[in-house]
């Protein structure tokens, strides 16, 4: 009786894998990172990448481009390639920019999380539908009355009125003695004379790049949680899947002014290789060994598009959803995006993530990689162990 109890023990293990195999999560940079491929055999082998492709990309992106920049390739959790701009250093970091935008996203993916379980202070019931002034103490009195119908969905999908880009809103520029969220809450003009204190337009209707809405989001976050941004997402998501390397610029708190706070829509630094554990973690799902760090829920609802007026943007992603933005990739790519030079693309699909980081040069054959990248793919699975 108890060798055939064994026997059916043996037979669990060899016909359903999946219950007693993990996918592969790289131990942190200190422990030795991530797998790499050695060999050209290996890169085909193990990755299912054609080692002459990628190296046609890598002699281009060195001969063409100047430093200082880092591209990392993964595929199936393994370091196909990395490529580096004179001086930089596999451990240089850099600001990712807006890539710093995508990240905030996760924060509010787990605060929603955290709402829908009651994990907050005092049992904060925070959705997509909160307005976002009720969590903003410092906005009041309102310089519109109309930002009241502004919600964090608004803010989230870039929908908000409040101005932004196209409205010479450009960053938080603020004047010597100035604020950077005074501007963004409407109650001083940025460096240039230009005013967030009107809504340009009813919110959810007009899609704007606005990072004066966003920096609303910094606020939002300490006053739901009672705890910065940075330091929320170093102990729930950098910590854990092992980034270590990692600094998040403050905004604000100068000369009297509100703050300082974590900037939501830009200042995090880290390398190519950690940037690309955070795109591993999001193309598996939001799960690191046997946790999962970032909700399936938010995931697949922040990765597609959010609205109408550009299909492209989903929630604090810029995403794939109608094949647009990127025509030569599967429909579930998504990507952290950032000023000039800093990207994350995620193919879950695929098990695919690159990470470009750097601040030169302003034109770096962005359109190039992805598409290069994805050529080079010979085997289509994703199967990663």
């Amino acid at each position: 009786m108890k060798a055939k109890f064994v026997w059916l023990i043996l037979l669990a293990i060899v016909f359903t894998p999946s219950l007693f195999a993990q996918t592969y999560t790289p131990p942190p940079e200190s422990a030795g990172g991530w797998r790499w491929t050695k060999t050209p055999d290996e890169v085909r082998s193990l990755a299912g990448m054609d080692p002459d492709k990628l190296n046609l990309i890598r002699d281009k992106f060195l001969q063409l481009f100047a430093g200082p920049w880092q591209i990392v390739i993964i595929r199936k959790g393994y370091l196909v390639a990395e490529w580096y701009g004179v001086p930089t250093m596999p451990t240089t970091t850099f600001d990712g920019w807006s890539c710093t935008k995508s990240s905030t996203g996760i924060a509010f993916g787990l605060l929603l999380d955290d709402s829908r379980n009651h994990k907050l202070p005092h049992d904060a019931q925070i959705t997509l539908d909160t307005p976002i002034y009720d969590f903003v103490p410092e906005g009041f009195p309102l310089t519109d009355p109309e930002k009241k119908k502004v919600t964090l969905r608004h803010i989230l999908s870039m929908t908000s009125g409040i101005p932004g880009e196209d409205h010479g809103m450009i960053g938080l520029s603020s004047a010597p003695g100035g604020g950077d969220f005074e501007i963004a809450l409407g109650k001083q003009p940025n460096r240039f004379g230009h005013w967030a204190s009107k809504l340009t337009s009813e919110p959810g209707t007009a899609w704007e790049y606005s990072d004066t809405g966003f920096a609303h989001l910094s606020l939002f976050f300490y006053h739901a949680t009672g705890r910065e941004l940075f330091d929320f997402m170093k102990e729930r998501v950098f910590d854990p899947i092992g980034i270590q390397n990692v600094g998040w610029d403050w905004q604000g708190g100068v000369e009297g002014n509100i703050g300082p706070h974590t900037n939501p829509h830009s200042g995090l630094r880290f390398s190519a290789r950690d940037f690309a554990r955070l795109g591993y973690l999001m193309a598996h799902d939001g799960k690191w060994q046997d946790k999962q760090i970032v909700p399936h829920w938010w995931i697949e609802l922040a990765t597609k598009s959010s609205q109408k007026m550009n299909p492209s943007y989903g929630y604090t992603f810029w995403v794939n959803t109608d094949g647009v933005l990127w025509p030569s990739a599967p429909r579930d790519t998504f990507a952290f995006r950032g000023f000039t030079a800093s990207r994350l693309y995620v193919v879950p699909s695929l098990d695919l993530v690159v990470a470009r980081l750097g601040y030169a040069p302003q034109n770096w054959g962005e359109e190039n990689l992805l598409p290069g990248v994805l050529a080079a793919i010979i085997d289509s699975t994703s199967a990663t162990k």
